[in-house]
């Protein structure tokens, strides 16, 4: 049986079982107001926000048991996690709308996280364990009204598990999978995690505590014959107290300790792309903690987040020229301070004022570099409003202004417009919104080896419609969105062919991303539900690289029984164009990535009813043989099994 035929396969089973569950289940379920925080920083009905905001719940992730974030993150509209199907210890490129990991913001429990010392003031999703998330939000288009330099495509949301209402309660989890290309078919669990947590509550004090370890092996990061196997390791401490002084007074803490290990090949292999290196290694360790008081008064409610954060990565890599490994340290220091005020005029008008700071520096040290703390540093002192009305007829509109003020490049305001209107009688909403977004260039781009203190910050607009739509009783949800992206004074780098020196430039001229966006819900009945979306996407050339024009999402997940659960999903990436630096013509040279798709499957089943649970998933069924990166190796069918059990 060939591969189209396997796919025309599952796509008919999946069709049959959605007929035949309109014909046999017509149990009316309520559905639940759902509540968002990204578009307002505080708890609000998602029926009232004016923009189309991906909840990826609780009860989506343990459907995705024993997946990565970004595989989870990449099954999203508009949504590319590239990297996510290769070798577990790859570099990883979140691209929301065409940008690149400069232009999202991640935010982990209400505080912003990235490393100050990369390239892009981005932050490795690598770091994060998916076994610690309780839910994600992903809001796209320009959001630095709200969210600060760097939000001009999008924000994830993270929330990590909350202590729940026991005593005292526990969590356990272990499972074990195969590790293979397209190319081997070893039986080996090569492919290991394992965690506990425990939490509870005691009168006003609540806890959690959680220990997470994953240990993968097995796959080259470099694609070739017979090279050596890679390796990734990661370890996630966690630990949250929260105090609930009263009613209107609550505390909570927050620590955590991550860090990763992982070999990698070498990405200048000259005409060969990627080379194998047995030398290569790096490893990442990140410390955070913080806290958050909040107040509830009459009118509304105040909080303040305060968080600090350290980074330390080193790299060893080995350098063909020399014969020796050169080692290269990075440091990176990050405090946040967000105070935010939501007051509440009337019952269809409120307001958010903030004034959030941040303080970011950075340190290099190797055999050709030296930067300090104390020389490279910046902060950033932002007053910023958002404004929210709620009609009763319908109409919405959030409108905010950021004004940022930056101690290298001074002021600069960004702001948004976000109507939308919700026929009444009808279950129909219209979406607009007019946003632009403010990224000054990082650290590294200005105090580097191949750094430029003449760099420009890059700025940005976005402008998007579309509607929202549900029907039969809330069953059928779909919406559609198309947008507009226009940034200047993108910041790239640039190597002299003459001189061979290199350093980061702005790029003259405006170049633009558009594209739609669609996604459909349905619940055909209490035990069977139909999630698909589409993203069409053109962006200029010069931004192309790795972004597909054309990905299609679909999954479905049948409820077998009241303790069985299964699903099956369907992906698929078109055509994409990479770009590499020839080592030996020193020029950038284009290629062309075939398109692919993908076929998973998972089941979970109760053994013991809200206490031990087996699960187990086939990734890649088709066994398809395909490319991210060029030169890098993916996943090709594998297996994975797993006990969680609940004390």
């Amino acid at each position: 049986m060939n591969k189209k035929t396997a796919c025309i396969g599952v796509i008919a089973t999946l069709i049959t079982a959605f007929v035949s569950a309109q014909e046999q289940d017509s149990i009316p379920t309520e559905i639940l107001k759902e509540i968002v925080v990204s578009d307002t920083k505080f708890a609000m009905s998602k029926e009232k926000s004016g923009k189309i905001i991906e909840v990826i719940s609780s009860k989506d992730l343990e459907q995705k048991r024993g997946q990565s974030l970004a595989t989870i993150l990449s099954q999203v509209a508009g949504v590319e996690v590239n990297g996510n199907q290769s070798f577990s210890g790859k570099n990883q490129g979140i691209y929301i709308r065409g940008g690149r990991n400069r232009q999202v913001v991640i935010y982990i429990d209400g505080v912003p996280v990235n490393d100050a010392s990369a390239i892009g003031l981005d932050y490795d999703l690598r770091l994060i364990s998916a076994q610690q998330i309780e839910r994600i939000e992903i809001m796209k288009g320009a959001s630095s009204t709200l969210y600060g330099t760097g939000a001009a495509t999008g924000v994830i949301n993270i929330t990590l598990k909350k202590a729940s209402n026991k005593k005292i309660g526990g969590n356990a989890f272990w499972n074990f999978g195969t590790q293979n290309t397209a190319n081997t078919s070893k039986i080996a669990a090569q492919d290991v995690s394992q965690g506990i947590s425990v939490y509870g509550k005691q009168q006003k004090i609540s806890f959690v505590t959680s220990l997470n370890h994953t240990n993968t092996n097995g796959i080259s990061e470099a694609k070739g014959i017979d090279y050596e196997e890679d390796s990734f390791s990661r370890i996630n401490l966690n630990q949250k107290i929260g105090f609930d002084f009263s009613n209107k007074l609550k505390l909570d803490f927050f620590a955590a300790y991550d860090k990763i290990k992982n070999t990698f090949d070498n990405p200048f292999g000259g005409n060969s792309f990627v080379s194998d290196d047995v030398f290569n290694n790096s490893s990442s360790e990140q410390f955070r903690i913080g806290f958050n008081p909040k107040y509830y008064y009459t009118k509304g409610e105040f909080n303040l987040n305060i968080s600090y954060l350290t980074l330390d990565r080193t790299i060893n890599q080995f350098n063909s020229w020399t014969n020796a490994v050169d080692a290269y340290n990075y440091f990176s220091k990050n405090i946040s301070i967000d105070a935010l005020n939501k007051y509440k005029f009337s019952n269809s008008f409120f307001a958010v004022f903030g004034l959030q700071y941040q303080y970011l520096s950075m340190a290099q040290q190797d055999a050709y570099t030296d930067i300090r703390f104390e020389n490279a540093k910046f902060s950033i002192l932002d007053p910023y409003a958002t404004l929210v009305y709620n009609s009763d007829f319908g109409f919405n509109l959030n409108a905010g202004l950021r004004l940022n003020t930056h101690s290298l490049y001074g002021n600069h305001l960004v702001y948004n417009i976000n109507p939308s209107y919700k026929i009444q009688n009808l279950p129909l909403k219209f979406i607009a919104s007019y946003s632009t977004a403010y990224i000054t260039p990082s650290l590294y781009q200005l105090y580097s080896s191949f750094g430029n203190l003449d760099l420009k910050p890059e700025e940005n607009t976005t402008i998007e419609t579309g509607f929202e739509v549900e029907l039969l009783d809330k069953k059928v949800k779909m919406n559609t969105i198309a947008f507009y992206r226009e940034e200047e004074n993108n910041v790239d780098f640039f190597t002299n062919p003459i001189t061979f020196m290199s350093n980061y430039k702005n790029i003259d001229g405006k170049y633009n991303v558009k594209g739609i966006e669609t996604s459909i819900d349905v619940n055909v009945s209490d035990k069977i539900e139909l999630k698909t979306n589409y993203t069409f996407m053109q962006p200029k050339e010069a931004l192309s690289r790795l972004i597909p024009k054309h990905k299609f999402n679909s999954s479905i997940h049948f409820m077998l029984s009241n303790r069985t659960n299964f699903d099956v999903s369907y992906q698929y990436i078109s055509e994409r164009s990479d770009a590499f630096f020839d080592m030996i013509s020193f020029a950038n040279s284009s290629v062309e990535l075939s398109k692919y798709q993908l076929v998973n499957t998972n089941i979970r089943h109760e053994i013991l009813k809200n206490r031990l649970s087996l699960y187990g998933s086939i990734s890649n069924i088709l066994n398809e043989d395909f490319e991210e990166v060029i030169g890098y190796s993916t996943r090709g069918r594998n297996f994975k099994i797993g006990l969680d059990f609940k004390f």
